[in-house]
């Protein structure tokens, strides 16, 4: 079985917030919703970028104070998103081949949801393994 991404966000409600929140703010959400992700997105949810923990890191080990930092200065401008219509394989090739653990789900350049590694379970990740292990095998 292989999900498309509009089954797995149907009823998400992302953590969207403004360009201007500080990464302080951003973290706080973060950890009140246990999601390892912020998508920033204007007041109309088209998405501007998108801060994750790993973004968090890096600020604090550059001595930045997370109090006076925003999310505008910090993010990952020009996400690699998804359509809705893509599946749950497409979404998990694409986060392995470009080394992130989260994709948002845009849909017109409206942000509908957000997906993680943690998404995908069983089947799914079994065929990506498989598929990773044929072509590690074919080098």
């Amino acid at each position: 079985m292989n999900r498309e991404m509009s089954e797995i966000v149907r009823h998400q409600d992302p953590l969207k917030l403004p360009p201007e929140a500080t990464v302080q703010e951003a973290c706080k959400h973060m950890h009140g919703r246990k999601v390892g992700a912020v998508l920033v997105a204007d007041e109309h949810s088209r998405l501007l970028g998108i801060f994750t923990g790993r973004d968090a890191v890096r600020v604090l080990a550059q001595g930045k104070d997370p109090k006076a930092t925003i999310l505008r200065q910090v993010m990952t401008k020009q996400p690699a998103t998804m359509p809705p219509r893509s599946t749950a394989i497409e979404a998990l090739r694409l986060m392995r081949d470009g080394g992130f653990r989260h994709v948002p789900v845009v849909d017109e350049d409206v942000v509908i949801g957000v997906v993680s590694r943690g998404d995908f379970r069983g089947l799914e990740q079994d065929r990506l393994d498989e598929e990773t292990g044929i072509w590690e095998r074919m080098r």
